[in-house]
């Protein structure tokens, strides 16, 4: 079986990259995430087919939203390849900033991306961005844990089972806390969980006439149960987690529950880095009963800056890196639970990954978001975890700031949402809405 995938996804190569005329140095800036890392590792792959050479910037997913957005407004050419996502794609592509990803090869096989990672990606029709990996939000929770407090998880929970269930879990004095939750400011990181969760609760970012709606009883309810929560059962220091911090204590035993990217479940169940890798099991981000889910919508994807100097071959490495070809590679290497998950709907088609435990999980979840119809109530834009307008980074960054001022004990949660009422309205009107 290793054999005939390697030698398979060798093939694969060799025909994307047959007609290369020169060698090149693409210089690509991804995210700190362990299947970007992973992908880092097998680069000499893609060189040894190709000739071409890759030099990599590896940033924190903060510093290099900042990084990448700065390059491409000022045309500053550092990077061949961003690491971008649904955000970014198509705003960028209507200005101009991206080069259109229509002649990937015929091996390439478009139409078997998932319809929302292929849709999320483009702009007037065309992609823009490759998905490297696809993902929605799930909850991920120790399974020993839920039976010591004597619960059921649901498939379907609602978010006062998972706080009455956080509680129970906590034991503080041995540093088991029932629920991690992303605090780190940033459009990306609390503002992506907390956006997603504020849909459940029947909240918005603006009304149909783009009026902020931070002063509405239903991001009342969302922050004060978000604080409460994480006051009862969070970890200590919670205003500084992101991904990568959460990912870490879920690893190791430190968190009874953790809602996050459904990328995650590969890592917090490989037992080479999990200590609680066999002690996972996985549902649906909860809800309130008002009809939709507190998870996201969302693709770690790879875009190629307009005016590049090394166009061909930095679409040879993203006709490589997001290929079926590529997924039969990581498998063959690390195992078919590793694989870069929710980009190709071939993946949930094929019999080695159906048993995966995660695998259907995460599918359901992302076929569950819908970016168009993302709340309750109307709202006048599209996206799930984001709002997509140019504005929405800036705005939801210095939002971000103020609830994660509140998580960390600075301010009540009345005071954040009148200063990101405040701050939202001088933006939106400032821009002109």
């Amino acid at each position: 079986m290793f054999l005939r995938n390697a030698l398979r996804a060798a093939t694969a190569l060799t025909l994307v990259t047959a007609a290369t005329a020169q060698a090149d140095t693409i210089t690509i800036a991804t995210v700190n995430n362990g299947d970007m890392i992973r992908m880092q590792g097998l680069t000499e792959e893609f060189t040894k087919a190709t000739g071409h050479e890759v030099e990599w910037v590896t940033l924190e997913e903060n510093v290099l939203r900042q990084r990448v957005t700065t390059d491409i407004t000022t045309k500053g050419g550092q990077f061949d390849i961003m690491t971008i996502g649904m955000y970014e794609t198509p705003i960028w592509a209507k200005n101009g900033w991206l080069v259109a990803l229509d002649d990937l090869g015929e091996d390439y096989d478009v139409d078997d991306l998932l319809p929302a990672m292929r849709d999320g990606l483009s702009y007037d029709g065309t992609l823009y961005a490759a998905p490297f990996y696809g993902e929605s939000s799930m909850i991920m929770y120790r399974t020993d844990l839920m039976e010591k407090a004597g619960l059921d998880m649901p498939e379907a929970p609602t978010w006062e089972f998972i706080r009455d269930a956080a509680v129970a879990m906590t034991d503080k004095e041995n540093e088991v806390y029932g629920i991690c939750l992303r605090g780190k400011a940033g459009w990306g990181e609390n503002m992506a969980f907390l956006t997603a969760m504020s849909n459940s609760f029947g909240a918005r970012w603006f009304d149909e006439n783009w009026t902020a709606q931070f002063d509405s009883a239903a991001w009342k309810d969302t922050l004060t149960f978000y604080l409460d929560m994480m006051d009862r059962a969070g970890p200590p220091g919670a205003s500084n987690n992101g991904f990568n911090e959460n990912l870490s204590l879920f690893q190791q035993g430190k968190c009874g529950m953790w809602i996050d990217a459904t990328v995650a479940a590969s890592f917090v169940t490989n037992p080479n880095d999990s200590s609680v890798a066999d002690k996972v099991g996985f549902a649906l981000a909860p809800d309130t009963g008002k009809g939709k889910r507190g998870n996201w919508l969302w693709a770690w994807a790879l875009g190629i800056p307009a005016g590049t100097d090394n166009e061909a071959a930095a679409k040879e490495f993203i006709s490589w890196a997001t290929s079926k070809a590529y997924i039969e590679l990581v498998a063959s290497k690390e195992g078919w639970a590793n694989v870069p998950p929710g980009a190709r709907t071939s993946l949930y088609e094929n019999e080695n990954y159906k048993d995966i435990p995660f695998a259907q999980m995460t599918l359901k979840s992302i076929n569950s978001a819908d970016p168009l119809n993302p709340s309750v109530d109307p709202v006048p834009y599209q996206g799930v975890q984001f709002v997509a307008i140019p504005e929405f980074a800036g705005i939801a960054t210095e939002v971000g700031q103020e609830f994660s001022a509140a998580l960390a004990g600075q301010q009540s949660a009345d005071e954040a949402l009148e200063k990101a009422q405040a701050l939202t309205v001088d933006a939106m009107e400032a821009a002109g809405y």
